[in-house]
This record gives structure tokens, sequence and C-alpha cells, in this order.
């Protein structure tokens, strides 16, 4: 089916944690939508061999290597998240290369004539709502959210809290969305939803 008088061609794609987003990723990419992950990206810029690795190596030590010539998430961890000007060392590193791998992705999508899904978790933390066309946010209530990261991470309640306090809260992003996708009931609800949303894009 072609666009139907719409010309969003770039949708930025968030939500909570624990709110469901990869599901409707992964059913967005069966139906036509080009995928570009920040996650993904964000482990591209730093694989074995690129010259994020390099970059980081140069700055932090070899310590951060693993012998197989990957990156200790651990080491490097534990480095940063105890001081914020490495931190800020390590972003300017890598984020500057993710950038680049989701622009390179989404150009290659466009010119495929395809709609262009960037999926990224923290599209409004991070004030990147300016970068697209549109914004999908995949919303469960934040008891949900609670109830399902508890599930799924073996999580106590104080540290399912804290993860999902750490992101502006679902209620505001659900608020600044211009399409909503509510998750909190069942797996056909979602899909029925999802259907229904993207007959004008495909």
């Amino acid at each position: 089916m072609s666009k139907v008088g719409v010309s969003v061609t770039v949708i930025g794609l968030t939500g909570g944690i624990a709110s469901g987003k990869s599901t409707v990723a992964n059913f967005l990419s069966e139906n036509g939508f080009v995928i570009v992950d920040a996650d993904i990206a964000s482990r591209k810029a730093v694989e074995a061999g690129s010259s994020g690795l390099e970059e980081i190596r140069t700055v932090f030590g070899d310590g951060v290597i693993q012998e197989d010539g990957t990156l200790n998430r651990k080491a490097l961890g534990e480095i940063i998240f105890k001081d914020k000007n490495q931190r800020e060392k390590l972003n300017a590193i890598v984020h500057p290369r993710v950038r680049d791998i989701m622009e390179a992705e989404k150009e290659a999508g466009l010119e495929l004539g395809k709609p262009v899904i960037m999926d990224i978790p923290l599209l409004f933390e991070n004030k990147l709502e300016h970068t697209v066309d549109e914004v999908w946010v995949v919303y469960v209530p934040k008891e949900v959210q609670i109830e399902r990261l508890m599930a799924r991470n073996q999580l106590s309640l104080e540290e399912a809290e804290s993860r999902v306090s750490s992101q502006l809260s679902i209620e505001e992003k659900k608020q600044k969305a211009d399409k909503v996708i509510d998750n909190s009931g069942s797996l056909q609800s979602l899909y029925q939803q999802l259907e229904l949303l993207i007959q004008s894009y495909i």
C-alpha cells in the first residue's frame, strides 16, 4: 500500500524501560519499516577493531580491553560511573560515532523509499525530538513497568523503582508523543493497534 497523503518518513520510537518497545520495533520491522536501533549502533561504535574502540583504549588504557580484543564493559563502567569527567570523555568518543552510524542507516532506509523508525530509548532525555518527523511512545503505566521489570530482570521493588525513576516519567513521555501505543493489555491488542497505526505509512 502506498502512503496516503502522509509526508512523515522518519519516526522516533521511544518508551519507558520495560514498556515493550522491542516488541513494537520487531512488529514494525516485519511490516516494512526500516529500524535504526540506537542500542545496536552504540555496540557497533565500539566493536572489536573499530576506531571507536581504539580511541577508548588510548584514553582509558589497555585495562578496558579484553583478551579477545572486545570492550571490557565492566572495567570501563567502574571508571566512568565514579567520575563525571571520565564519563564525558567516553561520550565524546562514542556519541558522534553512534550519530554517524544511525544517520547512514536512516539515509539508506529512505533511499529504499521505506519509512524509517529511529529506535531511541532516551529520545526525550537527550532532546532528540527535533531529529525526527514524528514521535511514537510505547506506553504502560508506571506500576506495570515496575512489575514487568522485576519479573524480567529479577529485581527487588526498590531496584526496579530506581531504574524507572532514572528516566523521564512515562506519563510525561505520553504527553509529548505524537502517537501513543498502549501496551498495557494483551499482545493481540498491541498488534491490532499497530496494524491500524501503520496503514497510512506503508
